[in-house]
């Protein structure tokens, strides 16, 4: 079941192949280890996606590949997963990682207002940069080993059930054809 539902929500290979943001990895993105899908390899993938996904860069998909390559993971489902960060759940998500950041450092939390100027980002790095940054990498790592764990655990219980399930159909087929003797 895993590996089915993996693979449907999977991009193609070739697109991300050719995405012109990870041609930067030029013949590394030719390692075959990238693209299988394994218990391994899918744990991995969503592991590392995950992680990136929390990441408060532009980029990140980009990033997620530059991790995909070295622990030799799925590159497509890294790829992907960085999207759970999108700009519909991003301030949501990024809220929370604050808030989390001000709760673990003891500070309360401080009311800010976007604004896109220098003088906003400088003055928000030393106000609420630490909390916040703290809080991403909170989330990324806890996200990342639950994605991980959570992966390996599906992944295992699929296969064990389909074990069963082959067999209890061949204990069945010996069944008929004992009875038929």
């Amino acid at each position: 079941m895993p590996r089915k539902f993996i693979q449907r929500i999977m991009p193609n290979h070739e697109t991300v192949r050719n995405s012109r943001s990870l041609q930067v990895f030029g013949k590394l993105l030719h390692d075959a280890n990238l693209w299988h899908l394994n218990r391994r390899s899918a744990a991995g993938g969503f592991a590392v996606g995950l992680f990136c996904a929390f990441i408060p860069v532009p980029f990140q998909m980009v990033l997620a590949a530059a991790a995909a390559i070295p622990f030799r993971v799925n590159l497509p489902l890294s790829v992907a997963l960085v999207w759970v960060s999108n700009p519909i759940t991003m301030p949501v998500l990024f809220y929370f990682c604050y808030l989390i950041g001000t709760w673990l450092l003891g500070q309360p939390s401080q009311a800010f207002a976007f604004e896109l100027s220098w003088q906003w980002l400088g003055h928000s790095i030393t106000t609420i940069g630490p909390a916040f940054l703290l809080g991403c990498l909170i989330m990324a790592i806890v996200s990342s080993l639950v994605g991980y764990f959570t992966i390996s655990l599906l992944w295992r219980q699929s296969v064990v059930s389909a074990w069963r399930e082959r067999a209890q159909r061949m204990l069945e087929k010996a069944k008929q054809h004992n009875s038929k003797h």
